[in-house]
């Protein structure tokens, strides 16, 4: 949902959702299906989180580099990539030019498990963190943000959107990079969810720094050998998004024939490069487990014809995964699966 508490469409989920690419938020603005009124007195859940705060004015840098980035060909120019990233800046909103500072904030949002019941046999599959809903809500986001940084005090704190998150985090020193160009976060791993909010109270801190790959990062190759499509590359540390399983089986469509079948792992996404990594093998321990789907809700599903009250189940089943909260996004589920399950 946006801000609003209405459903966003397809496209600007694609907008907002990470894509495996070096510079790409992720559904770090990811849908809010629970959303507090400004007047609840309810408390806010506990959730771990992490912040940095950094200047405004640091954001024409990141543009100027996402511009050089482009120039020098390091983007990815597969047009369904370009299509959702060209409408990404680091410029200010026209309605808040008077912000004074940015505030990259992460939260822990495990990697789950599904169990799919189907032809006498029970098969699991990934489900990537941010794909499913955290029970945070953006009021409690803010509410936690205006008593840590804030201080409770009436600065205006809006979220920013359409901002490269994930560069910003690094940037911020909120994040490193690892060699798959996904973002981790010291205690959190790579399972998090970012946000940006800007606000008009100046920080005292500025963490600005240099952009930053994890030193474990350096000697390991588990993650480039992993992809099975060679997006990690030798020659460029930016990979080839353009060639991540992500971005083609998050929309609809037909995927790829150069997409190996074995590619497959995950309702949607890919963990291919993140479920070995050293820095994750900690925070893996945590991983959820989602309720089973059952034989008769997987043969509607492959059937392509889902009946109102199953699709209420799977909802509920798969905490609000969107591709079960409205019909028309009912075929990237059904397509999905099929690669996923032997003979289906």
């Amino acid at each position: 949902m946006n801000d609003s508490g209405k459903c966003v469409s397809r496209r600007e989920f694609l907008q907002k959702i990470i894509l495996g690419g070096c510079l790409l938020s992720v559904k770090p603005m990811r849908l809010f299906s629970r959303m507090a009124t400004a007047s609840s007195e309810a408390p806010v859940p506990a959730f771990r989180f992490d912040y940095r705060t950094t200047a405004v004015r640091h954001l024409a840098e990141l543009q100027a580099e996402f511009e050089a980035l482009k120039s020098a060909g390091q983007i990815s120019d597969n047009p369904k990539f370009r299509a959702i990233i060209d409408k990404f800046s680091f410029n200010l909103p026209e309605n808040f030019r008077d912000a004074k500072t940015v505030i990259v904030l992460a939260t822990f949002t495990p990697l789950s498990l599904v169990n799919i019941q189907y032809a006498g046999n029970v098969y699991q599959f990934f489900m990537p963190p941010q794909y499913s809903d955290d029970g945070i809500s953006l009021d409690d986001l803010t509410a936690t943000l205006r008593r840590t940084v804030l201080q409770e005090k009436d600065y205006r704190l809006e979220r920013a959107r359409y901002l490269f998150l994930k560069r910003l985090a690094v940037r911020s020193g909120l994040a490193q990079y690892g060699r798959n160009n996904i973002t981790f976060v010291e205690g959190m791993g790579s399972f998090i969810t970012l946000y940006a909010f800007l606000t008009d109270y100046q920080s005292p801190t500025d963490n600005w720094q240099e952009l930053k790959m994890m030193k474990s990062c350096q000697k390991c190759m588990i993650c480039r050998r992993a992809c099975p499509n060679q997006c990690i590359r030798d020659e460029k540390f930016v990979i080839d998004a353009g060639r991540c399983t992500t971005l083609y089986n998050e929309s609809a469509g037909e995927i790829p024939q150069w997409i190996a079948p074995t590619a497959h792992n995950a309702l949607m996404g890919c963990m291919r490069c993140q479920y070995g990594c050293p820095a994750n093998q900690t925070v893996i321990k945590k991983t959820t487990q989602l309720e089973d789907i059952s034989e008769a809700e997987v043969q509607q599903i492959l059937s392509g014809a889902i009946d109102e009250p199953t699709r209420e189940i799977l909802q509920r089943k798969l905490r609000d995964f969107y591709p079960v909260t409205k019909r028309e996004y009912l075929p990237i589920i059904t397509r999905n699966l099929k690669l996923l399950l032997p003979s289906a």
